[in-house]
């Protein structure tokens, strides 16, 4: 492997990142605690608990996982796409990089971004509520696949996309309305049973479930199953992108 080029790419879209700290960073950071101030303050005070935890507790991992999920996703899109709409995508290709090589520099700069962000989210909470971590090596290794599975979701997105408003769609439209359905705010054994069936069909409820376990130890679904879930998910975005490259699927357009 080129690692070289790995670090050349992932070195420019982490200087992006940085250089546009307010919007990448700051942003995301006070839109969470917007949301602990109206659900844990506002509804927190008429919940008390909910499975043995307290509620300003019980959502901080749905409330990482939605800034997560959708900073990994929209990260890796903007990364990729915009070579393509400047031109510049062609120097890439004609690089001695193999897609391989392209995907980890893309993915691994929009993951690390993203685990940032969840990691600030965090420290950001122990302002809010009092919080411990049962299990912090789970915690950190969910984080770490939810980011990594998540952009590279983000990378598909950037080389299907034809416009900006295209790159906003997903995220917007489908992965932010799965997050807020799938337990972010709630746990799904509060829900009537039809209701608990149906959500079980959405993928992100085993994500957030998982990643919950790790804070508490208590989860709405099997832990294997929430592992077996992200690897899945994981294993279709490497696939998807591997034949990406190989037919060259919109990466010249």
């Amino acid at each position: 492997m080129n690692l070289t080029a790995v670090k050349s790419i992932y070195m420019f879209e982490m200087a992006r990142f940085f250089r546009t700290i307010m919007q990448s960073l700051v942003s995301p950071v006070l839109s969470t605690s917007l949301y602990f101030v109206v659900f844990g303050a506002a509804i927190g005070s008429r919940i008390d608990q909910v499975e043995g935890v307290g509620y300003g507790a019980f959502i901080v991992p749905g409330l990482i996982m939605l800034s997560v999920m959708t900073q990994a996703t929209t990260n890796a899109s903007f990364g990729i796409y915009f070579p393509k709409f400047i031109g510049t995508i062609y120097e890439l290709l004609s690089a001695p990089v193999n897609f391989l090589e392209i995907t980890a520099g893309y993915v691994g700069a929009a993951a690390t971004k993203a685990m940032f962000i969840g990691l600030i989210i965090l420290g950001t909470a122990h302002l809010f509520v009092d919080l411990d971590i049962a299990h912090p090596i789970a915690m950190l290794a969910f984080l770490t696949l939810t980011c990594i599975s998540f952009s590279l979701l983000g990378f598909i997105i950037g080389i299907w996309a034809g416009n900006f408003e295209q790159l906003q769609l997903i995220p917007l439209l489908i992965i932010t309305p799965l997050v807020f359905l799938g337990g972010s705010f709630y746990s799904i054994t509060m829900l009537p049973p039809v209701w608990q069936t149906i959500t079980l069909f959405n993928p992100v409820v085993y994500l957030i479930s998982g990643f919950r376990w790790s804070f508490f130890g208590a989860a709405d679904v099997s832990i294997g199953v929430s592992l077996a879930a992200i690897a899945l998910f994981t294993a279709i975005c490497l696939t998807a992108i591997w034949w990406i490259f190989r037919t060259g699927w919109r990466i010249r357009q």
